[in-house]
């Protein structure tokens, strides 16, 4: 689903070296939800304050300009009606894990957002997916990335290992386990980004993946695996991971990031991807950023 191809740069021999390529937008389908009832009245996350106030209003319009975004690129967005009592469901990358049609529902490891589960997957199967209730705890796409062929598992602090397997069986991919060792980025997609698919897959040639992440976020095991499987990715910096730089979502092109992520965004032109900056400040109260407020819907209509 191209809709746009980019003459940029990209590295010819390692991260730093640069040859003219051309970077391609593709269109998304994505589901969101609007934060009307946000606020922080427990904790859960490092991020998590109570005592700290949060502005419903300011936190609406910040989701909104991260809509306005997507709309404005092309993307097609969805919506899942907000639940009174659920403030996190914004959050709708936790919501599920969807590739060709079929929708793997989430399991949360923490009470306060069990009743997510029912609305999510109610929407699933109401809008033609192939709906599966998990067995396992697991937090969706905050801990599942897709990335070409394989999907990359996080855990540590939310999605058990046995949700691994589960995944696995359900979509017939390699799971890769990666294991996040600093609470402060307690899911996978705080600390990774998928920047584009895979060159060459649907053609038929060897797998390439371009993606982001942050090193010390991993335990040294899964840091050899990324550093083997992704020896071009983008390392950021804690500074850029402290504030959700790795917290976004990329068309191919355009990477919508934190304005604070200054270094991330350089090293993203540096590889000709267009940054595109988008303020989640208000939501980061809540621990979460631009790709949590964002579910890719993966086939059905």
């Amino acid at each position: 689903m191209s809709t746009q191809n980019i003459a940029a740069l990209r590295p010819a021999q390692g991260p730093e070296s640069a040859a003219a390529v051309t970077r391609t937008q593709h269109r998304r389908r994505y589901l969101m939800c609007r934060p009307e009832h946000f606020t922080v009245s427990y904790t859960i996350n490092p991020w998590m304050v109570p005592a700290n106030p949060t502005d419903t209003a300011l936190a609406v319009r910040q989701w909104q300009a991260l809509y306005d975004t997507y709309i404005e690129l092309g993307h097609e967005v969805e919506l899942i009606d907000p639940v009174d009592g659920l403030p996190d469901m914004v959050y709708t990358a936790n919501g599920g894990f969807l590739i060709d049609g079929i929708a793997y529902g989430p399991k949360f490891r923490f009470q306060e957002r069990a009743g997510e589960e029912g609305p999510f997957i109610e929407w699933f199967r109401a809008n033609g997916f192939d709906t599966r209730v998990p067995e396992e705890v697991n937090e969706g796409e905050g801990d599942f990335l897709l990335v070409g062929n394989t999907i990359l598992a996080g855990t540590g602090f939310r999605s058990t290992g046995d949700s691994h397997r589960e995944i696995g069986e359900i979509f017939g991919r390699e799971v890769l386990t990666l294991t996040l060792t600093d609470p402060r980025f307690y899911h996978l997609d705080t600390a990774i980004a998928v920047l584009d698919p895979v060159e060459g897959v649907e053609n038929g040639g060897p797998e390439r993946a371009n993606i982001a992440y942050l090193p010390a976020a991993f335990d040294a095991e899964s840091q050899a695996l990324l550093a083997e499987r992704y020896p071009d990715a983008i390392h950021v910096s804690d500074e850029d991971g402290a504030v959700f730089g790795l917290n976004s979502a990329s068309d191919g092109r355009n990477v919508i990031i934190s304005p604070r992520a200054k270094g991330f965004e350089r090293q993203l032109r540096e590889r000709g991807y267009h940054p595109v900056l988008v303020d989640l400040s208000e939501l980061l109260l809540g621990g979460g950023g631009i790709k949590c407020c964002t579910l890719e819907l993966r086939g059905a209509s």
